[in-house]
């Protein structure tokens, strides 16, 4: 698992929260430290603990561990999945439809 990568999401999205790791600690019984050093990739964080960051979050255990998971799909659907990782299904809903414009647009071109 790359532990560096792992951290790098975590603070990523703990950031687009505007939660301090200390926000972050409290939420899932760990202490700030614990999480400084996970961030930074210094220290192995437990499946439990893991899930608990993730759902704290809002986000995926995939999309976090997606640098250590050899996968299949497509890297333009990974980028897609990443777009809309966060976004309310208002959100999803009206990218969606402005894709269909798009394609229906380039089809009667």
């Amino acid at each position: 698992m790359d532990c560096t990568a792992l951290g790098k999401r975590i603070r990523e999205e703990r950031l687009k929260l505007n939660l301090t790791q200390e926000n972050l600690a409290e939420d899932v019984s760990l202490t700030p430290a614990y999480i400084g050093q996970v961030e930074r990739g210094e220290r192995n964080i437990t499946l439990e603990k893991l899930i608990d960051v993730v759902n704290r979050l809002g986000v995926s255990l995939d999309y976090l561990l997606s640098d250590s998971v050899d996968s299949n799909e497509d890297s333009l659907y990974k980028v897609w999945c990443q777009l809309m990782n966060g976004k309310t299904d208002k959100e999803k809903s009206l990218a969606i439809n402005i894709l269909k414009l798009i394609f229906n647009h380039l089809e009667n071109s």
